[in-house]
Protein backbone atom coordinates (compact mmCIF):
# COMPACT_ATOMS: atom_id res chain seq x y z
CA UNK A 1 0.00 0.00 0.00
CA UNK A 2 1.44 3.69 -1.04
CA UNK A 3 1.84 5.93 1.91
CA UNK A 4 -1.27 7.98 2.51
CA UNK A 5 -1.25 11.87 2.89
CA UNK A 6 -3.09 11.97 6.31
CA UNK A 7 -4.85 15.33 7.01
CA UNK A 8 -6.02 16.95 10.35
CA UNK A 9 -9.70 17.99 10.45
CA UNK A 10 -11.75 19.30 13.72
CA UNK A 11 -14.44 17.53 14.29
CA UNK A 12 -17.16 21.22 15.46
CA UNK A 13 -20.19 18.84 13.51
CA UNK A 14 -21.47 15.27 12.86
CA UNK A 15 -21.26 15.82 9.40
CA UNK A 16 -17.38 15.84 9.07
CA UNK A 17 -17.17 12.65 9.47
CA UNK A 18 -19.41 11.97 6.16
CA UNK A 19 -17.42 15.02 4.78
CA UNK A 20 -14.20 13.38 5.14
CA UNK A 21 -14.55 9.85 4.22
CA UNK A 22 -16.46 11.39 1.30
CA UNK A 23 -13.00 13.08 -0.11
CA UNK A 24 -11.36 9.54 0.95
CA UNK A 25 -13.31 7.62 -1.59
CA UNK A 26 -12.77 10.32 -4.31
CA UNK A 27 -9.00 10.60 -3.56
CA UNK A 28 -9.16 6.51 -3.79
CA UNK A 29 -10.79 6.05 -7.15
CA UNK A 30 -7.90 8.68 -8.11
CA UNK A 31 -5.28 6.22 -7.06
CA UNK A 32 -4.41 8.77 -4.63
CA UNK A 33 -4.28 7.05 -0.78
CA UNK A 34 -5.44 9.74 1.80
CA UNK A 35 -6.64 9.65 5.42
CA UNK A 36 -7.50 11.55 8.32
CA UNK A 37 -7.65 12.12 12.06
CA UNK A 38 -10.23 14.33 13.46
CA UNK A 39 -9.69 16.40 16.50
CA UNK A 40 -11.92 17.68 19.35
CA UNK A 41 -10.28 21.17 18.71
CA UNK A 42 -7.58 23.23 16.88
CA UNK A 43 -5.48 23.76 19.31
CA UNK A 44 -4.73 20.23 19.37
CA UNK A 45 -4.67 20.23 15.82
CA UNK A 46 -1.90 22.16 15.87
CA UNK A 47 0.01 21.30 18.10
CA UNK A 48 -0.03 17.19 16.51
CA UNK A 49 0.33 19.03 13.46
CA UNK A 50 4.04 21.39 14.53
CA UNK A 51 5.12 17.96 16.20
CA UNK A 52 4.64 15.73 12.53
CA UNK A 53 1.28 13.58 13.99
CA UNK A 54 0.25 14.68 10.32
CA UNK A 55 0.63 15.99 6.83
CA UNK A 56 -1.26 18.62 6.47
CA UNK A 57 -4.49 20.11 8.43
CA UNK A 58 -7.54 21.73 7.37
CA UNK A 59 -6.94 24.67 9.59
CA UNK A 60 -9.54 27.86 10.62
CA UNK A 61 -8.10 31.09 9.90
CA UNK A 62 -6.87 31.28 13.59
CA UNK A 63 -4.98 27.77 13.64
CA UNK A 64 -3.62 29.10 10.39
CA UNK A 65 -2.10 32.38 12.65
CA UNK A 66 -0.74 30.03 15.17
CA UNK A 67 0.49 27.34 13.16
CA UNK A 68 2.49 29.98 11.00
CA UNK A 69 3.79 31.67 14.36
CA UNK A 70 4.67 27.97 15.78
CA UNK A 71 6.43 26.95 13.20
CA UNK A 72 8.63 29.99 12.58
CA UNK A 73 9.43 30.10 16.39
CA UNK A 74 10.98 26.77 15.74
CA UNK A 75 13.17 27.75 12.26
CA UNK A 76 10.24 26.16 10.50
CA UNK A 77 7.69 27.19 7.75
CA UNK A 78 3.94 26.04 6.68
CA UNK A 79 2.12 26.50 3.90
CA UNK A 80 -1.44 27.67 3.00
CA UNK A 81 -1.77 25.58 -0.08
CA UNK A 82 -5.47 25.70 -1.04
CA UNK A 83 -8.30 27.26 0.29
CA UNK A 84 -12.40 27.59 -0.71
CA UNK A 85 -13.59 30.01 -2.94
CA UNK A 86 -15.75 30.93 -0.31
CA UNK A 87 -13.08 30.98 2.19
CA UNK A 88 -11.86 34.42 0.57
CA UNK A 89 -12.71 38.35 1.51
CA UNK A 90 -15.30 38.15 4.05
CA UNK A 91 -16.35 40.82 6.48
CA UNK A 92 -18.49 40.94 9.62
CA UNK A 93 -21.22 43.09 10.53
CA UNK A 94 -22.27 44.74 13.33
CA UNK A 95 -26.36 44.75 13.54
CA UNK A 96 -28.68 46.75 15.65
CA UNK A 97 -32.49 46.22 15.80
CA UNK A 98 -34.19 48.46 13.03
CA UNK A 99 -35.80 50.49 16.20
CA UNK A 100 -32.44 50.88 17.59
CA UNK A 101 -31.23 54.58 17.91
CA UNK A 102 -28.32 53.60 17.58
CA UNK A 103 -26.48 54.48 13.66
CA UNK A 104 -22.94 54.60 14.39
CA UNK A 105 -20.46 53.41 15.99
CA UNK A 106 -20.56 56.46 19.07
CA UNK A 107 -24.16 55.18 19.98
CA UNK A 108 -22.15 52.04 21.28
CA UNK A 109 -21.45 54.37 24.76
CA UNK A 110 -22.79 52.93 27.69
CA UNK A 111 -24.71 49.47 25.26
CA UNK A 112 -23.99 46.29 25.55
CA UNK A 113 -22.55 44.40 22.72
CA UNK A 114 -22.89 40.79 21.76
CA UNK A 115 -19.59 38.87 20.63
CA UNK A 116 -19.64 35.22 19.29
CA UNK A 117 -17.06 32.65 21.28
CA UNK A 118 -14.27 33.56 22.47
CA UNK A 119 -11.72 32.07 19.68
CA UNK A 120 -14.26 32.74 17.19
CA UNK A 121 -12.35 35.22 14.47
CA UNK A 122 -15.29 36.45 12.62
CA UNK A 123 -17.35 37.21 15.58
CA UNK A 124 -15.08 37.72 18.85
CA UNK A 125 -11.31 38.82 17.68
CA UNK A 126 -11.46 40.71 14.80
CA UNK A 127 -14.97 42.53 15.69
CA UNK A 128 -13.25 43.89 18.86
CA UNK A 129 -10.28 44.89 17.29
CA UNK A 130 -12.12 46.78 14.74
CA UNK A 131 -13.72 48.52 17.21
CA UNK A 132 -10.90 49.31 19.93
CA UNK A 133 -9.09 50.90 16.08
CA UNK A 134 -12.13 53.36 16.36
CA UNK A 135 -11.28 54.19 20.02
CA UNK A 136 -13.92 51.99 21.71
CA UNK A 137 -12.93 49.60 23.65
CA UNK A 138 -14.93 46.70 25.77
CA UNK A 139 -15.17 47.44 29.05
CA UNK A 140 -14.42 50.86 29.30
CA UNK A 141 -16.91 52.24 26.82
CA UNK A 142 -19.58 49.47 26.25
CA UNK A 143 -19.84 46.20 27.77
CA UNK A 144 -19.06 42.67 25.85
CA UNK A 145 -21.31 40.07 26.42
CA UNK A 146 -20.13 36.94 24.87
CA UNK A 147 -21.88 34.29 23.70
CA UNK A 148 -19.16 31.55 24.66
CA UNK A 149 -19.73 28.48 22.78
CA UNK A 150 -17.68 25.13 22.42
CA UNK A 151 -14.57 26.93 22.53
CA UNK A 152 -11.63 24.97 20.55
CA UNK A 153 -13.94 25.33 17.46
CA UNK A 154 -12.96 28.63 16.87
CA UNK A 155 -16.36 29.72 15.74
CA UNK A 156 -16.68 26.94 13.18
CA UNK A 157 -19.85 25.84 14.65
CA UNK A 158 -22.13 29.64 14.46
CA UNK A 159 -24.12 28.46 17.33
CA UNK A 160 -22.34 31.80 19.49
CA UNK A 161 -23.38 34.04 16.80
CA UNK A 162 -27.34 32.54 16.56
CA UNK A 163 -27.77 32.81 20.18
CA UNK A 164 -26.07 36.23 20.09
CA UNK A 165 -28.98 36.78 17.05
CA UNK A 166 -31.96 35.55 19.33
CA UNK A 167 -30.45 37.69 22.23
CA UNK A 168 -30.65 41.08 20.08
CA UNK A 169 -33.93 40.03 18.81
CA UNK A 170 -34.96 39.64 22.12
CA UNK A 171 -33.78 42.96 23.54
CA UNK A 172 -30.76 41.34 26.24
CA UNK A 173 -28.53 43.47 23.64
CA UNK A 174 -28.34 46.08 21.99
CA UNK A 175 -26.05 44.91 18.92
CA UNK A 176 -24.13 42.03 17.98
CA UNK A 177 -21.39 40.87 15.40
CA UNK A 178 -21.59 38.37 13.04
CA UNK A 179 -19.66 36.87 10.01
CA UNK A 180 -21.53 38.76 6.93
CA UNK A 181 -22.86 35.23 5.36
CA UNK A 182 -24.78 34.52 8.45
CA UNK A 183 -26.49 37.94 8.97
CA UNK A 184 -28.35 36.49 5.40
CA UNK A 185 -28.40 32.99 6.50
CA UNK A 186 -30.45 33.89 10.08
CA UNK A 187 -32.65 36.08 7.62
CA UNK A 188 -33.79 33.63 6.10
CA UNK A 189 -34.21 31.43 9.00
CA UNK A 190 -36.21 33.53 10.23
CA UNK A 191 -33.73 34.16 13.80
CA UNK A 192 -33.54 37.71 11.93
CA UNK A 193 -37.07 38.07 10.37
CA UNK A 194 -36.62 40.64 6.85
CA UNK A 195 -36.43 44.57 7.88
CA UNK A 196 -35.91 43.68 11.84
CA UNK A 197 -32.36 44.73 11.53
CA UNK A 198 -29.76 46.58 10.29
CA UNK A 199 -25.84 47.29 9.62
CA UNK A 200 -24.19 50.09 11.23
CA UNK A 201 -20.86 48.82 10.37
CA UNK A 202 -18.52 46.47 9.05
CA UNK A 203 -14.82 45.42 9.21
CA UNK A 204 -12.03 45.01 6.41
CA UNK A 205 -12.43 42.23 4.24
CA UNK A 206 -9.97 38.85 5.40
CA UNK A 207 -10.12 35.50 4.63
CA UNK A 208 -11.19 32.12 6.50
CA UNK A 209 -9.87 28.60 6.46
CA UNK A 210 -7.40 26.57 4.38
CA UNK A 211 -5.61 23.38 3.65
CA UNK A 212 -2.05 24.04 6.20
CA UNK A 213 0.89 21.97 5.57
CA UNK A 214 2.59 20.74 8.09
CA UNK A 215 7.17 21.17 8.20
CA UNK A 216 8.73 18.47 6.33
CA UNK A 217 5.32 17.47 4.65
CA UNK A 218 6.27 15.30 1.83
CA UNK A 219 6.39 17.49 -1.06
CA UNK A 220 5.31 14.94 -4.27
CA UNK A 221 1.93 13.94 -1.98
CA UNK A 222 1.04 17.68 -1.11
CA UNK A 223 1.40 18.46 -4.70
CA UNK A 224 -0.57 15.97 -6.07
CA UNK A 225 -3.58 16.62 -3.17
CA UNK A 226 -3.40 19.90 -4.00
CA UNK A 227 -4.04 19.11 -7.80
CA UNK A 228 -6.93 16.86 -7.73
CA UNK A 229 -8.40 19.33 -5.08
CA UNK A 230 -7.98 22.16 -7.92
CA UNK A 231 -9.35 19.66 -10.31
CA UNK A 232 -12.73 18.78 -8.99
CA UNK A 233 -15.47 20.28 -10.83
CA UNK A 234 -18.57 21.76 -10.02
CA UNK A 235 -20.46 20.56 -13.03
CA UNK A 236 -19.41 17.00 -12.18
CA UNK A 237 -21.54 14.92 -10.65
CA UNK A 238 -19.10 12.95 -8.58
CA UNK A 239 -17.99 15.71 -6.82
CA UNK A 240 -20.71 18.38 -6.38
CA UNK A 241 -22.51 16.58 -3.52
CA UNK A 242 -18.81 16.81 -1.57
CA UNK A 243 -18.27 20.40 -2.72
CA UNK A 244 -21.90 21.38 -1.36
CA UNK A 245 -20.97 19.54 1.65
CA UNK A 246 -18.02 21.17 2.52
CA UNK A 247 -19.38 24.84 1.16
CA UNK A 248 -17.86 25.70 -1.84
CA UNK A 249 -17.97 25.44 -5.72
CA UNK A 250 -14.47 26.02 -6.39
CA UNK A 251 -10.93 25.15 -4.42
CA UNK A 252 -8.85 28.01 -4.92
CA UNK A 253 -5.07 28.06 -4.47
CA UNK A 254 -4.04 29.02 -0.90
CA UNK A 255 -3.18 32.95 -0.19
CA UNK A 256 -1.90 34.05 3.10
CA UNK A 257 -2.60 37.95 2.48
CA UNK A 258 -5.99 37.70 3.92
CA UNK A 259 -4.83 37.19 7.49
CA UNK A 260 -3.55 40.22 7.88
CA UNK A 261 -6.39 41.70 9.82
CA UNK A 262 -6.49 38.60 12.14
CA UNK A 263 -2.82 38.52 13.22
CA UNK A 264 -3.12 42.20 14.34
CA UNK A 265 -6.48 41.43 16.31
CA UNK A 266 -4.37 38.50 18.01
CA UNK A 267 -2.09 40.51 18.94
CA UNK A 268 -4.19 43.13 20.23
CA UNK A 269 -6.68 41.34 21.98
CA UNK A 270 -3.76 39.28 23.47
CA UNK A 271 -4.93 35.76 22.21
CA UNK A 272 -1.29 34.23 21.26
CA UNK A 273 2.13 35.41 21.54
CA UNK A 274 4.96 35.54 18.70
CA UNK A 275 5.84 32.16 19.54
CA UNK A 276 1.85 30.69 19.42
CA UNK A 277 1.40 30.18 23.11
CA UNK A 278 -2.13 30.85 24.39
CA UNK A 279 -2.27 34.21 26.51
CA UNK A 280 -6.27 34.33 26.80
CA UNK A 281 -6.42 33.29 30.21
CA UNK A 282 -10.42 32.44 30.35
CA UNK A 283 -10.21 29.81 27.47
CA UNK A 284 -10.99 26.89 27.94
CA UNK A 285 -10.75 23.78 25.03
Amino acid sequence: MKRPLVMGAVAYAPKVVTIWEGFKEYFRRHDFEFDFILYSNYERQVEAQIDGAIDIAWNSPLAWVRAERMARARGQSVRAVAMRDTDCDLTSVLVVRNNSAISELSGLNGKIVGFGAIDSPQANLIPLDHLRAQGMVAGRDFTAKRFDLLSGKHGDHIGGERDAALALMAGEIDATWMIDGNHLAFSREGILPASATRIIARTGAYDHCNFTTSPNAPEQLVTHFVELLLGMAWDNPEVRPLLELEGLKAWRAGRTSGYALLDRAVNDEQFYDAKGNILAIDYRY
